[in-house]
Order: structure tokens, then sequence, then C-alpha cells
């Protein structure tokens, strides 16, 4: 009976270690005005990963201000028919201790993708973009929108 008890404590405790670190990692999600605020992304959740998608940005829309322009620049020119508007530019990114990692994040006014680090202090977002090694990349800091 002792062995079941202890069991059912480990698992207990295993499983809120769980739903604590998911509470954690989740204060990330909303709506976030990038640094040179000229573009808007929603993060959200899907599974276990955090994904970021461009709902706004100044030079989004054609000059009729409905018709979304497109990913132009992107070096893949099977991917320049798509639409800057819903663009998911932030992928597969992964909570763990604090930081947020092991994903990409996408840069349409370069056409360039980089691998992704992001550490949350209050309601600003340091993004860490990089090839190879995250020394040779590029901070921004985003701010959560209100």
């Amino acid at each position: 009976m002792k062995s079941a008890t202890m069991l059912l404590a480990v698992f207990f405790c295993a499983t809120m270690a769980t739903f604590a670190q998911a509470a954690e990692g989740d204060k990330i999600l909303g709506i976030w005005l990038s640094e040179n605020k000229n573009g808007k992304i929603q993060i959200y959740k899907a599974g276990d990963k955090y994904f970021g998608k461009l709902i706004w940005g100044k030079t989004m829309y054609e000059a009729d201000g409905v018709t979304s322009r497109k990913d132009t620049k992107n070096s893949d020119a099977s991917q320049r028919n798509r639409n800057l508007k819903d663009l998911v530019i932030l992928t597969n990114m992964e909570y763990d201790d604090g930081e947020w990692t092991d994903g990409k994040v996408y840069d349409p006014e370069k056409g360039k993708t980089y691998s992704c680090t992001m550490k949350l202090n209050g309601n600003q977002l340091s993004l860490r973009g990089y090839v190879g090694v995250s020394l040779l990349g590029r901070t921004s800091v985003w701010t959560r929108v209100q």
C-alpha cells in the first residue's frame, strides 16, 4: 500500500510541475509590437510549441488598403506568393527554464530565416536571431500590446 501511495505522490508532483512549466511558458501569449514599431505579431501556442504570425504591418497592404502584399523578398522563390497578412514568422519555440529556444524567426523585410531564442522581461520580449552561433546574432526587443 505504501508503494502505491508513494507512486501516486510522485505522479502528482510530476503532473503539477508540468502544469507550472506550461503556465510559465504561456506568459508570452498575446500581441507584440516589433522593435521598429512597424509590425504586430500574435504569439500563440500549438501543442507544446509557440508560434507567431504577423497580424498588422505598416506596409502589409497594397495601395488599395485591402490587398495583402506578398512575401516578395523571400530567398525561396516558391514562397514569394505568400501573403504578409497572417504570415507565420516565429516557429517551433519551446519553453525551458525561463527561456524559449530551438525555434526560428523569419524576417520578411530581408527574406531570411534565423535560429531564435527569446526571454521575457516584464512587458518586453527579447528575441535573439542568429545563424550558427548565438554570439553572431542580433537582438530585437518587442513590446506587449495592452
